[in-house]
């Protein structure tokens, strides 16, 4: 907790060198000073305590000063598949990466508005990964959250554990237990767009539980967070049972 930073690097070595848009940020941005302690953590759940040694024209080298941790694999996992937006995803992406969702897939559904080509998919996707990267290091974690490809519904609607977001569903402490430690034994919960799931995409799901969110009817930008946060304090629960 003494950390004044956080940043993600390749690979956890005794000796690190911190250059590119992290360097920059946490020399010019954050303005870090030598002997100021950082940690860093590899994406995948390791993660170790260093001290800055050297500071550079936007880069640092960070020095470590104790051995390699894991970060447990959270017990019950959060997932959410979610419809493209014309807004974009990118601000429920940085929201629910704070929240602790360890994968988001964003989907394609009848009524979305969004139509990307495979080029504006992609460079959407590779937009969205670098935006949870910078939010799993400004909140710390030591996942940064998978950030799939943009999926057809059939795909997403066949998910072990899929729930579905919905007014007239039931809490999440009725909600099935997922099945282990493990992004596909978790929860995905599914959000509509902005216009809704279309009757037959909701026929397709009928076997599957709905998780309400409150009574209001909330934004297809919003919906996702809740989500999360309704599930994330869910997982609280079942941990201290």
């Amino acid at each position: 907790m003494q950390a004044v930073a956080h940043v993600f690097v390749a690979a956890l070595d005794d000796r690190c060198e911190i250059t590119g848009p992290d360097g920059h940020h946490l020399q010019r941005v954050r303005r870090l000073t030598s002997g100021e302690i950082v940690t860093a953590a590899d994406g995948t759940g390791a993660w170790r305590t260093y001290v800055v040694a050297e500071i550079g024209d936007h880069e640092l080298t960070l020095v470590a000063t104790a051995a390699a941790q894991q970060s447990p694999a959270p017990e019950w996992p959060i997932s959410l598949a979610v419809a493209l937006t014309k807004g974009g995803l990118e601000d429920v992406v940085t929201a629910v990466t704070e929240l602790g969702v360890v994968r988001v897939t964003p989907v394609r559904t009848e009524r979305v508005v969004v139509r990307w080509d495979e080029t504006r998919a992609r460079r959407a996707v590779e937009r969205l990964r670098s935006v949870a990267r910078e939010a799993a290091m400004q909140s710390r974690r030591a996942r940064i959250p998978v950030i799939d490809d943009v999926a057809g519904f059939t795909e997403v609607s066949a998910r072990p554990g899929l729930v579905v977001a919905a007014v007239d569903g039931i809490s999440a402490f009725a909600l099935p237990r997922p099945g282990g430690p493990s992004a596909e034994a978790g929860w995905t919960v599914l959000v509509g767009p902005e216009g809704g799931l279309a009757p037959d995409e909701l026929a397709a799901l009928a076997d599957r539980p709905r998780l309400s969110l409150g009574p209001n009817v909330l934004r297809a930008s919003t919906a996702p967070v809740a989500a999360a946060a309704v599930l994330a304090t869910e997982a609280v629960r079942l941990r201290s049972e």
